[in-house]
């Protein structure tokens, strides 16, 4: 069977290190994408923080594939100065952590005006290309509700055109857009860098691999075939908050996909993808 390398956003899983790292090791995944930190984003860690990150993840043999960085995830009409610091020291960052990705987005545009903004998204992903160029760290494009690169024909626009960036191919945001996964898949494949596993019903519920309208299944053998290896899951699984409450001393039943706590959500979809890869 394929050795594939699973990775997770596991501050799904709890916000502490020692809770993502328990989660990750619990579900035999080896990485992380890293994203909340305690009560940070991974962006504001300072150098040293960052490096006793590392060191509690190396202690507990887990590797960094990507930062989930939430750059790029601000309006077209936000400031870009102290973004595109961000973007550097998240690259001093990357370097630190021992990554060599960087997940990163093109920018929230108004509403109906997203084709009128490609000029002024294409320069300021040309300023984070500029910033990358010569670091060894890959910058990777999500698809995001929302932003300019929402849709599979506006990703290739970005990826066409801008070689140092690759991509990160997520069907349930491509679903959330009205997108087909497998014509998307068709159009940006030669420019995959690796896969995110979400899946979403038509009525935008997400659920765990496999049980939505994503095709994952053939995704996963499309992306195999391609000889592709890294898969990180991103739950987002719905939480029965008000569980605790309800329940009286007595076992409340929870809902077809809602789960009592965090890590409840976060092993589910864990193992969903495991048994669609078995």
């Amino acid at each position: 069977m394929k050795k594939w390398i699973l990775s997770a956003f596991a501050d799904e899983a709890g916000s502490p290190v020692p809770e993502q790292i328990d989660a990750l090791r619990a579900n035999g995944f080896t990485h992380i994408e890293l994203r909340g930190v305690g009560d940070k984003n991974i962006t504001a860690l300072t150098a040293e923080e960052a490096r006793e990150l590392r060191r509690e993840l190396d202690d507990g043999g887990i590797s960094v594939w990507a930062i989930g960085s939430p750059l790029g995830k601000i309006s077209i009409g936000d400031e870009f100065g102290p973004h595109l610091e961000q973007l550097k020291h998240t690259l001093e960052l990357a370097h630190i952590l021992g990554t060599a990705h960087i997940r990163m987005f093109s920018f929230y545009c108004p509403k109906g005006e997203t084709d009128l903004c490609r000029e002024l998204v294409f320069d300021r992903l040309g300023r984070f290309c500029d910033a990358a160029r010569g670091s060894g760290i890959l910058l990777c494009h999500e698809n995001e509700k929302g932003i300019y690169g929402d849709t599979a024909a506006r990703c290739l626009d970005i990826l066409q055109n801008f070689p140092e960036i690759k991509c990160v191919y997520d069907p349930a945001n491509f679903l959330q857009c009205g997108e087909d996964t497998l014509k998307a898949w068709d159009m940006l494949e030669p420019y995959l860098e690796y896969l995110h596993i979400k899946d979403v019903r038509e009525d935008g519920t997400v659920v765990p691999a496999g049980q939505g309208s994503g095709r994952i299944p053939e995704l996963l053998r499309r992306y195999e075939k391609a000889g592709g290896e890294v898969l990180t899951v991103e739950p987002h699984l719905a939480v029965f908050k008000g569980l605790a409450e309800l329940e009286n001393g007595e076992k409340t039943q929870i809902g077809e996909f809602e789960y009592e706590s965090q890590r409840a959500a976060f092993d589910a979809a864990a193992s969903a993808l495991k048994n669609l890869l078995a």
